[in-house]
């Protein structure tokens, strides 16, 4: 298992395949499982690495003031670890608005920019309202005893999720840290990346489940296609938000293709 310290963390990752570097990053109460599909198509063509955030799987627990800033220079030490140039850098969910941060501060690692179902942080995308519902959401889920910790994210697929998938989320939930999970929330609660947006230089890609529930594609996805100046939207028909997952065979070939067309 590769991995790399940084200020005292250790961050994990995978690393398969050979080719340009294609970095991963997965949403809240996941680790790099999320990303097999991913690995298991792309490793002919691709160096694909999938990390645990910190504070997710293998990686090192993170402290209370953990700030986006100091996800996105996490991620930067594992691309520079990688030692392959400049990676195409792909973010599900939150992950996106981590690699969005890594862009910000970061920007001679990133070749293309690959976001998923993602935001330009809560702040940044969704109404004041819908923030604080999730919030009280979150909390909720919180403050059950630890014993009893069981997280869930409603609405991340169209329909009846696959058996396989239940399966995955199942063992990554059970793996999650509420503490961990309290201060991303934190992170991305305060989190408005929409300054960024219009100053972005490096191809762009947007793929989206048509039925994201999440984030949805219209306003969101619309609001980065909008501003990110020659961003592609791909939506995937009839797809929720964990797209990589529910449709990944669409999924795969999107990637795979943009990614090929920027090498």
């Amino acid at each position: 298992m590769p991995a790399v310290r940084v200020d005292g963390i250790e961050v994990a990752y995978d690393r398969v395949g050979q080719g340009p570097p294609l970095v991963l990053a997965h949403g809240a109460t996941a680790d790099a499982r999320l990303f097999r599909p991913q690995a298991e198509d792309l490793a002919d063509e691709f160096t694909v690495v999938a990390w645990d955030e910190p504070g997710a799987g293998r990686s090192s627990d993170v402290p209370p003031d953990f700030t986006l800033a100091d996800y996105a220079r996490c991620l930067a030490a594992v691309v520079e670890d990688v030692d392959l140039g400049p990676a195409h850098v792909l973010g599900a969910s939150w992950g996106g608005t981590v690699v969005l941060e890594l862009y910000r501060r970061h920007p001679g690692l990133v070749r293309t920019l690959l976001l998923v179902d993602t935001y330009a942080g809560w702040k940044g995308s969704l109404s004041a309202a819908e923030v604080r519902s999730r919030v009280e959401g979150a909390e909720r889920m919180l403050a059950v005893p630890a014993e009893a910790f069981a997280p869930t994210m409603p609405g991340l697929f169209a329909g009846p999720p696959p058996a396989d998938a239940v399966r995955l989320l199942s063992v990554m939930s059970a793996d999650t840290r509420a503490q961990s999970m309290r201060t991303e929330l934190t992170a991305m609660v305060e989190a408005d990346l929409r300054d960024l947006l219009p100053r972005i230089e490096v191809p762009t890609l947007l793929l989206w489940g048509e039925l994201d529930a999440r984030s949805p594609v219209d306003p969101v996805a619309h609001q980065f296609l909008e501003t990110i100046p020659g961003a592609t939207l791909v939506v995937l028909p009839g797809i929720g938000h964990l797209s990589n997952i529910e449709a990944p065979e669409p999924f795969n070939r999107t990637v795979r293709e943009f990614c090929r067309a920027h090498s």
